[in-house]
């Protein structure tokens, strides 16, 4: 008797907790949130790890604008992806990869890359852009002749900045950024803050390679105070 009504109790209780599942209130599968890895909507994982630095919209924050057809035409995806997952060394960029000491999978990155391409990327028309980094060292002399005569308009013939465009050689400013974002500024622009790309606009010579190199190695010397 007394185990017929132990296995009673069990069976009863079994279906006693069986049934919580469908008190009212109780949250559906779907309602449960996310774990932090299992996010893959575009908006969240933009906007809570790259909006503050690249723009709300990929565009008008301090760092690159991903949103710049320009840019994405010019990086590749395993490079996009290297940047987002292991960060970049001398910069503020720093690495969003778990396996890096980030907090992203790597699904997530590829949502990332994909997305961006998606939404913002557009065939680059007219010439090809120089090679994403530089295969030698610029020559700082040249450089200076290249920017007064094609940027000086807009950041003054020193680089020292005008009402049309920053100082570029600021020693706060050249400590934030590598040589590889002064060459990304240049080849890609700035289009959301009217910068334009390597190319100058329609009635201008798109400049080479070298001149490229040239002045970002001009803008480099600025670090130890060359002129």
């Amino acid at each position: 008797m007394r185990i017929r009504t132990g296995v009673v109790a069990a069976v009863a209780s079994i279906v006693l907790l069986a049934g919580c599942d469908w008190l009212p209130g109780r949250p559906l599968e779907a309602d449960r949130p996310l774990r932090p890895s299992e996010v893959r909507d575009f908006a969240r994982l933009w906007g809570e790890n790259c909006a503050g630095c690249h723009g709300a919209d990929g565009e008008l924050g301090p760092a690159t604008p991903l949103a710049n057809p320009t840019y994405l035409a010019w990086v590749d995806d395993g490079t996009l992806k290297q940047m987002i997952a292991e960060g970049i060394p001398g910069m503020t960029m720093h690495a969003f990869a778990q396996r890096a000491g980030g907090w992203l999978v790597d699904e997530q990155i590829d949502d990332l890359v994909r997305q961006m391409r998606a939404r913002w990327a557009k065939p680059l028309q007219g010439a090809a852009p120089p090679p994403f980094a530089s295969a030698g060292t610029g020559d700082a002399s040249r450089g200076h002749a290249v920017w007064t005569q094609r940027c000086g308009s807009c950041h003054d013939p020193g680089g020292s900045g005008s009402p049309h465009g920053g100082s570029v050689t600021d020693p706060t400013y050249l400590a934030l950024v590598s040589d590889q974002a002064l060459r990304t500024a240049v080849v890609a622009g700035r289009p959301d803050l009217g910068m334009p790309d390597w190319r100058g606009g329609a009635a201008a010579t798109p400049l080479t390679a070298q001149e490229v190199g040239d002045v970002v190695a001009w803008m480099a010397s600025h670090r130890g105070g060359g002129a």
